[in-house]
């Protein structure tokens, strides 16, 4: 197998605007989209292609769906409106159809957030049918070089995915549960799957009502840590229910599909109140 030069990071340069800001700084929301977006072009730069299109060994197309996202070192509440930024992105193969890519958000030579992404390649086994992703059966990829701590980083983030699914669910009483039925137009991407982001727009707006319900403040907190494990998906029309454990802004979130009870995610939540310190670390 033949070994290329190492990859150069793929930097994209921004000015916050109302589409990248939220009312806390810069939007995790659009944050998560923008580095899924990029993780795409990473995986086609690795594969020498000019646009992400990806065929499985019999030719068919694939996505790849996101397994474990994690955002860590968050101070997205320093993004201010018109304020320069950049994220730096780079991306290594982590198995036959896992992809792990890193971005890292700076501003002002500083960072403000890292986020990691593991994929795999998947398909439906059912036209049509959410319900029925499997993972596809891709060529054998050429062998690359990547910077040593970039391959070491990619090997612990498989590791922590493995470790997360064989210790899921929560021992904890569930503290807040909400339903939400996803809309086609808002939280399905083109491929007609419920889109990773919106399992985090779920668990904000769960998270939301929970305060609002607890009579909380109603300033919003500042994002500290988040982590999204994932298991599986779900067809239009088709409810999520959401379950909070824990505590209003360190919490473990279930998100099971309605039709069937099917835990499709897991995700853990660090928070920072505007008025307090450091909160402790979600498990």
């Amino acid at each position: 197998m033949s070994t290329h030069r190492l990859p150069t990071a793929l930097v994209g340069h921004y000015t916050a605007g109302m589409p990248q800001l939220s009312s806390s700084g810069l939007s995790e929301n659009w944050l998560l989209k923008e580095c899924g977006h990029r993780h795409w072009l990473a995986i086609a730069q690795r594969q020498g292609q000019a646009v992400p299109e990806f065929r499985d060994a019999q030719g068919r197309k694939v996505y790849a769906a996101f397994t474990l996202v994690r955002i860590s070192q968050a101070q997205l509440e320093r993004v201010d409106e018109h304020d320069a930024f950049a994220i730096a992105t780079q991306c290594h193969l982590a198995g036959r159809t896992q992809y792990y890519s890193q971005h890292t958000v700076q501003l002002q030579s500083q960072s403000v957030a890292r986020v990691e992404m593991l994929s795999v390649f998947v398909l439906r086994a059912q036209a049509g049918n959410n319900r029925s992703i499997v993972r596809a059966v891709m060529a054998t990829p050429q062998a690359t070089a990547a910077p040593s701590g970039l391959a070491t980083a990619a090997e612990a983030f498989v590791l922590r995915g493995r470790a997360c699914r064989a210790q899921a669910g929560s021992g904890q009483a569930e503290a807040h549960a909400s339903v939400f039925t996803p809309c086609p137009h808002n939280d399905f991407n083109g491929a007609d799957l419920l889109y990773f982001s919106s399992f985090q727009s779920m668990v904000d707006r769960a998270e939301w009502a929970w305060m609002r319900s607890a009579d909380a403040t109603s300033r919003p907190a500042a994002l500290r840590e988040r982590k999204m494990v994932f298991y599986g998906n779900l067809d239009m029309g088709d409810a999520v229910h959401t379950g909070l454990h824990g505590e209003l802004l360190n919490h473990h979130s279930t998100l099971c599909r309605g039709s069937d009870g099917l835990r499709i995610a897991e995700v853990f939540t660090r928070k920072q109140a505007a008025h307090t310190g450091a909160i402790a670390l979600a498990a």
